[in-house]
């Protein structure tokens, strides 16, 4: 009897064994590299490159990485592999030289559970992802996106936002959820048609998932996911808040939906929801174009999300790096004061007539870093990029932040400085390498909307108020990394000048 145990441990163990070599076997072959492919950093079996990744600063160790492998290495995270992309020449070789071989977007398990299929406006390809983009920006500039009722509705919103500041009375707050309700009122009105008081609790708590959604997904739960959705379908964990706050968020497009829907005047669109359905009804489209009520949630969502985050993000920023340089507060007063004085509202005219205060602007959305990693591409065809093998099906990701940051085009990337804007005679330079909105085919949808909303609200913040931090604090300036790079909780004080 003994024996016979003893042979069947040993049995058992061989088993196992065989079982163990079998699948370290099947993993080397299915996920093995044709020949030229980027270099890649030691991965273990089955898991890759998962243990490797920074959950903090992902976008630092991955353009360090980069600065090991000449710009240009894989990562496999489980069974999904793809190539990272850092520095500028490499970068603009992906998205601009071979823009057309990179517009689309990979498979997201992540997006899919979100919202299934080809949907929304930054996640679809194709003829739909073609479709969607041109008829949101020809409505949006129906609406007034670069026209002057869109400078008048900002200037408008800059009046609230300015009174609720000044209910503070000098006494310490924290802006962060009064810069979500000013900049995402302005998405709104284009999108739904109206604007939202800043006391309107549900408005706010749909604010409040949407900085959720972007935290969650570009922290280790969202990239845990990514790499093991079946597995991750079934656990407990923080990447279930993201589906959970999506679906919130999704249940607030529908019911804005089915309201216009109710009171739709097809002589008379209002927004951008009014002109979509209007476009289902009055004009024959393929199931290929997504004019559908579905499809309507989705890129009504997206244009929400975007519209609102990253603008916000940045009038955050522009506080803590003025605060922590007073005197470019000061010298951006000073410029304020003798092109506009205090007698009229700024104007997006007025930008030319102000380098100095143009050069911050540009500055805070460099050093501020708001999306450092960018989204997926994926390759339409075999290709090349440096010397590298680039196979049909490869999913690429250029890292912004290697591009804002990169030591061959900025003077001083890790230093606040304005300068790197401006030439000897204080005029405003453009550079090349300021990408913090992306590039090519895939470049930011709303950067227009976004460059009007920043300037206006920045210049009305500062022509009012003096901000400071309280006394004896210091501002971290260090972010918190999501898919945007938020600040860390802080209060300052707004006293008017």
């Amino acid at each position: 009897m003994a024996l016979t145990a003893i042979l069947e441990i040993v049995d058992l163990k061989g088993v196992l064994l065989f079982v163990i070599a079998f699948l370290l076997v099947a993993d080397f072959l299915k996920n093995r590299n044709p020949s030229n492919y980027p270099p890649s950093p030691f991965s273990l079996p089955l898991v890759g490159n998962i243990f490797h990744m920074h959950s903090k600063e992902p976008h630092i160790y991955l353009t360090k990485l980069g600065h090991a492998y000449n710009n240009i290495f894989s990562l496999r995270l489980g069974s999904d592999k793809m190539v990272i992309i850092t520095g500028y020449k490499m970068v603009k070789e992906t998205l601009v030289t071979q823009a057309e071989n990179f517009v689309d977007r990979p498979y997201s398990s992540l997006k899919e559970r979100a919202y299934s299929g080809n949907a929304g406006l930054f996640f679809s390809n194709g003829q739909m992802w073609k479709k969607q983009r041109r008829f949101a920006l020809s409505t949006l500039r129906n609406f007034g996106l670069g026209k002057k009722t869109m400078e008048q509705a900002i200037c408008e919103e800059s009046r609230f936002l300015l009174d609720e500041i000044g209910i503070q009375k000098g006494a310490a707050f924290d802006p962060t959820i009064l810069f979500n309700n000013a900049v995402s009122n302005i998405i709104c009105q284009m999108v739904f048609g109206q604007r939202f008081d800043y006391t309107d609790h549900r408005f706010k708590l749909m604010l409040k998932y949407i900085s959720k959604c972007f935290q969650l997904e570009g922290s280790i739960w969202g990239q845990l996911y990514e790499a093991f959705p079946a597995i991750m379908n079934h656990l407990p964990g923080r990447h279930n808040d993201i589906f959970n706050a999506y679906k919130l968020l999704c249940a607030f497009m529908k019911e804005a939906v089915d309201k216009h829907k109710a009171e739709l005047d097809p002589s008379e669109p209002r927004d951008y929801i009014d002109s979509f359905l209007i476009e289902m009804m009055e004009k024959p489209h393929a199931p290929t174009d997504g004019f559908d009520e579905q499809n309507l949630v989705a890129c009504a969502l997206d244009l929400f999300l975007a519209g609102t985050e990253t603008t916000s993000t940045s009038l955050s920023w522009s506080l803590i790096y003025l605060i922590t340089n007073p005197e470019v507060q000061e010298k951006v007063q000073e410029e304020i004061d003798r092109v506009i004085g205090q007698l009229r509202e700024p104007s997006i005219a007025d930008r030319a007539n102000m380098p100095y205060t143009d050069a911050v602007i540009h500055e805070i959305l460099r050093l501020g870093d708001i999306v450092p990693l960018n989204g997926l591409r994926v390759a339409e065809k075999d290709t090349t990029l440096g010397e590298c093998f680039i196979p049909k099906g490869t999913a690429v990701l250029p890292i912004l932040h290697s591009v804002l940051f990169d030591e061959n085009e900025w003077e001083t990337p890790n230093k606040f400085n304005p300068e790197h804007f401006l030439d000897k005679e204080g005029k405003f330079v453009r550079r090349e390498a300021f990408m913090p909105f992306s590039a090519g085919k895939r470049v930011c949808l709303g950067e227009q909307l976004a460059r009007m909303e920043f300037f206006l609200f920045f210049v009305s913040l500062f022509r009012k108020f003096r901000f400071s931090a309280g006394d004896g604090e210091k501002l971290k300036l260090d972010g918190v990394i999501g898919v945007t790079r938020t600040p860390h909780p802080f209060k300052i004080h707004a006293t008017v000048r």
